[in-house]
């Protein structure tokens, strides 16, 4: 019998998130992102010891903080320089839910010159989110165009020569 080195319904990068609250943000990315839980395992004390969601043909892994095995949450670690980027069908909706559910702002909704209407959130434990919907596909050379005319307009407002 042959094994395979991939397992079948697991892509070849899936994010793992250490969370203070696991259970609470399996809640969270249920409702808020669509997420469907694939498994959990529970763990001494009531807390998760793994657990698995599938959003899309994505699948994010998850357990609680364990910070005596290193294994420790943004909140605990002072933030993260990780962001999740999620493709979704109705950003505006989805990103109202999840201010709604505890969320917090981090850069508005607003269409992009790729092609996205986008915008940034961290989750009530610590983790970023950027949510996305593909509005507009964008030829090659107006997308040249469009880039170096946001990086002209990025210079100026950052006070750039």
């Amino acid at each position: 019998m042959s094994v395979q080195s991939i397992p079948e319904g697991y892509p070849r990068v899936t994010p793992y998130l250490c969370i203070d609250g696991a259970a609470a943000a399996i809640e969270f990315y249920v409702s808020v992102l669509g997420a469907r839980e694939r498994m959990r395992m529970a763990a001494p004390g009531g807390k998760i010891g793994h657990a698995e969601l599938e959003l899309g043909n994505s699948v994010i892994m998850l357990a609680d903080e364990y910070p005596d095995m290193g294994f420790r949450s943004p909140k605990s670690v002072g933030g993260t320089p990780v962001t999740l980027h999620v493709y979704v069908e109705d950003v505006d909706a989805v990103f109202a839910e999840a201010l709604a559910q505890g969320a917090t702002e981090l850069r508005s909704i607003k269409d992009e010159f790729y092609g996205d209407r986008t915008g940034q959130f961290e989750d009530p434990f610590g983790h970023r989110w950027n949510i996305a919907t593909h509005i507009e596909d964008v030829p090659p050379d107006e997308m040249e165009r469009r880039s170096e005319e946001a990086a002209r307009t990025m210079e100026s407002t950052q006070g750039g020569d």
